[in-house]
C-alpha cells in the first residue's frame, strides 16, 4: 500500500509492505526487495514491513538495515523470521538518522500497532490487529 500527500504534489510519503514468499525465496529477490525499500527510505518515505512468511527463514528488515550500514540489537541473539517493523529517515542536529520500531511476531498473539510516519512530525497509528480483523470480516473469514 502506498500513501501520497496530495498537498505536496502527490508525493509518496509512506509505504506498507506485506512480505510474500516470493520476496524471500531467492537471494536476488531478497536483494531486490531490500534495495527498493532502502531507496524509499533515502527519499524520506517511511516504510512499514510486515513479514508473516513461515517458510525461508530470512529477515528482510535486518537485511535492509545492514544494506544501510545499521543494525538493530533486538535481532540478537536469534533473528526472528516473523516480525513487523516501521522505519523512517529523519534529520536531527544536521545528521541523518534511521529510526525503527521493531516487533517480533508470534503465531496466536496479537499484532502490534506501529507508527506510520506521514511527515517529520506526524505519525498515525497503524493498528495491524484491527486491520487483520477488518480484513477477515470483509472477506468473511473465520
Amino acid at each position: 500500500m502506498r500513501v501520497y500527500d496530495v498537498r505536496r504534489g502527490r508525493r509518496l510519503v509512506a509505504a506498507i509492505e506485506i512480505v510474500s514468499p516470493a520476496n524471500r525465496d531467492r537471494l536476488e529477490h531478497r536483494r531486490e526487495f531490500v534495495a527498493k525499500r532502502s531507496a524509499l527510505l533515502q527519499q524520506r518515505v517511511s516504510v512499514v514491513l510486515v513479514d508473516l512468511v513461515t517458510t525461508w527463514h530470512f529477515n528482510l528488515y535486518g537485511d535492509l538495515l545492514e544494506l544501510m550500514g545499521h543494525s538493530d540489537p533486538s535481532l540478537q541473539p536469534e533473528t526472528p523470521a516473523l516480525y513487523a517493523a516501521a522505519c523512517r529517515a529523519t534529520r536531527r542536529n544536521r545528521a541523518w538518522l534511521v529510526e525503527t520500531w521493531f516487533h517480533r511476531l508470534v503465531i496466536g498473539q496479537s499484532l502490534p500497532t506501529l507508527p506510520l510516519w506521514l511527515s517529520d512530525d506526524l505519525a498515525i497509528p497503524l493498528d495491524l490487529a484491527q486491520s487483520y480483523e477488518e480484513t477477515c470480516r470483509v472477506l468473511r473469514l473465520p
